[in-house]
């Protein structure tokens, strides 16, 4: 079976000037970022000390400004420009890889069909999540052919019932907001006919900048003049959740700043923050820690794949329940921060996982 990947790809131009391919320098950035050396960085990514040189200083033409800042015994660092870019790709591989990797999964299957493989493909849609990249990355190199389809939980849930897809991912918090989260779902899932793969606990709260500079503590400081907020798009659970939390506290979504501010992934949220273009967002551990930012815990919630129960019986489902249950799968998710394995892969019916 092919495996595709997708990855962003972006240039840069200044009028008739011939445009800037900023892999390359990136990867350079990068190097140098880590080594502190143009030398060493140079060696790390495979290029001569001399072309990296010429790269660094045709885009300091194209750009008028120095991406290098050197000092004595400091060796070399990173201009702010330097820094900018490497966040602006951080950022756009942040909103993006969903949607590649949604893509990408489309073409395998296309291919795959066209060159005659015939074999079996288990359909996922599901609410893009840290715990489900770990189980796709482990389910390929177990051999399962899974065409996924990234979307929000609600969609996800819908086109398991209509018979498009084999498994759906969704998210449910505990507590106070559960029962009033599953009403969204029990039109879709049937007692009887659907059962519960839990995938993983996972922690939900505010990301922040480092140090919290603003003081934020609650959700209430959403509200606070001067604080500036970005959200996840409308249908999202995590959204949901969230507005969810605000009515609790009678605050409106015309009070926060930035509500209308929306991006795809936790991890686009946690980069526009780092980016400087937001002090708080909200979304899970994970996101906050790798892009260096703090964390302020508020929900817990679990993770579930919604299946037929028809379909459990299946050989390839069967495999797919065993890489869940397995102990390098739940050391993967265990490795994620605010994420918890304890109850990964086991099998629930709707009345056993919510009463």
């Amino acid at each position: 079976m092919f495996k595709v990947r997708i990855s962003p790809h972006w240039e840069i131009r200044r009028a008739e000037n011939t445009a800037l391919d900023t892999a390359v320098l990136l990867s350079l950035l990068r190097a140098i970022e880590e080594a502190g050396s143009i030398a060493r960085a140079a060696q790390t990514v495979g290029l001569s000390y001399r072309y990296a040189w010429g790269l660094l200083r045709e885009a300091e033409s194209l750009f008028g400004h120095s991406l290098m800042q050197t000092g004595r015994g400091r060796g070399t660092s990173l201009s702010p420009l330097a820094e900018k870019l490497i966040w602006a790709d951080r950022r756009i591989a942040a909103r993006l890889t969903p949607t590649l990797d949604s893509l990408a999964s489309e073409l395998e299957t296309e291919l795959g069909k066209t060159l005659g493989n015939t074999g079996s493909v288990t359909r996922l849609d599901a609410s893009h999540g840290f715990a489900v990249a770990a189980f796709l990355k482990q389910a390929g190199e177990s051999g399962l052919s899974i065409d996924l389809r990234y979307r929000n939980s609600s969609d996800a849930v819908a086109a398991l019932s209509r018979g498009e897809s084999d498994l759906a991912g969704f998210h449910v918090p505990l507590g106070e907001f559960e029962s009033l989260t599953m009403e969204r779902y029990r039109r879709w899932l049937d007692p009887k006919a659907h059962k519960l793969i839990h995938l993983a606990v996972r922690e939900q709260g505010l990301f922040v900048n480092p140090g919290n500079p603003l003081g934020i503590e609650a959700i209430t400081d959403l509200a606070r003049d001067h604080v500036r907020f970005v959200n996840r798009q409308a249908g999202s659970g995590t959204r949901t959740l969230l507005e969810l939390l605000l009515e609790r506290q009678s605050i409106l979504p015309s009070q926060v700043s930035g509500f209308e501010n929306t991006e795809f992934t936790h991890s686009a949220v946690a980069a526009f923050i780092a980016s400087g273009m937001a002090d708080v967002g909200f979304g899970v551990q994970t996101a906050a820690e790798r892009f260096k930012l703090d964390f302020i815990p508020l929900v817990r919630e679990r993770y579930f794949f919604a299946v037929k129960s028809e379909t459990l019986e299946q050989p390839q489902m069967k495999q797919l329940v065993s890489v869940l249950c397995s102990s390098s799968f739940r050391d993967a998710v265990n490795q994620l921060p605010g994420y918890d394995a304890s109850d990964t892969g086991k099998i629930l019916t709707l009345p056993e996982a919510f009463g």
